[in-house]
């Protein structure tokens, strides 16, 4: 685990440390108190990769076409 605020993390940053956190748990050598940290900061770093995933899916939904299908621009999103 690294001392970076999850908040801060890029996607690829947290993705790696939840890889890390997953593998940690999953070998069951970790003590109970060390395992709830542990659940608590992947559980922290899945909101973090889903908001990012999330991000990135409206950018792209934002690109709009041509009427050859070809990307002339980007508009604003728009969830409805």
């Amino acid at each position: 685990m690294t001392d970076k605020p999850v908040s801060e993390m890029s996607f690829e940053e947290a993705m790696r440390e939840l890889e890390g956190v997953v593998g940690q748990l999953e070998s069951g050598d970790v003590e109970l108190e060390k395992s709830i940290a542990l659940y608590e900061r992947g559980a922290a770093l899945k909101k973090r990769c889903e908001e990012k995933l999330k991000e990135a899916e409206e950018k792209v939904a934002a690109i709009t076409l041509d009427e050859t299908g070809a990307p002339k621009g980007t508009a604003p999103f728009d969830p409805q």
